[in-house]
């Protein structure tokens, strides 16, 4: 189980830190990542990282103001979001696979947490 936590309502330029606690599986071993969805849009890669905190995926619209993290012994992965902007707004998803490596593609990923809300107002 993945369960997410820490979406809310931001003003532009404000921060906001999604955490994601894994339960019930070894996800300290697992690939882990964030994927979002903004109304009427698919889902879209934000980012990934390794089991060992290497091989780190952004997409570019988050580069350079969102950082993924983990903590294996608590079995959790963190988006800090800094200079959050209205197009960032859309419920976030971390995501969790047994990968030899972190990917992009959500296909990828089995195992999801049931969605945090981020909402960024002008």
């Amino acid at each position: 189980k993945l369960q997410a936590s820490g979406g809310g309502l931001v003003q532009a330029g404000g921060s906001l830190r999604l955490s994601c606690a894994g339960s019930g599986r070894p996800f300290s071993s697992y690939v882990m990542g964030w994927f979002r969805q903004a109304p009427g849009k698919e889902r879209e890669l934000v980012a990934t990282i390794n089991w060992n905190g290497g091989r780190l995926n952004y997409a570019d619209s988050v580069k350079g103001r969102f950082t993924i993290s983990r903590d294996s012994a608590k079995n959790t992965v963190y988006l800090q979001m800094n200079s959050l902007k209205p197009e960032d707004t859309a419920v976030y998803y971390c995501a969790a696979d047994l990968l030899s490596r972190a990917t992009t593609f959500e296909h990828d990923y089995a195992y999801w947490g049931q969605g945090t809300q981020v909402t960024v107002s002008s």
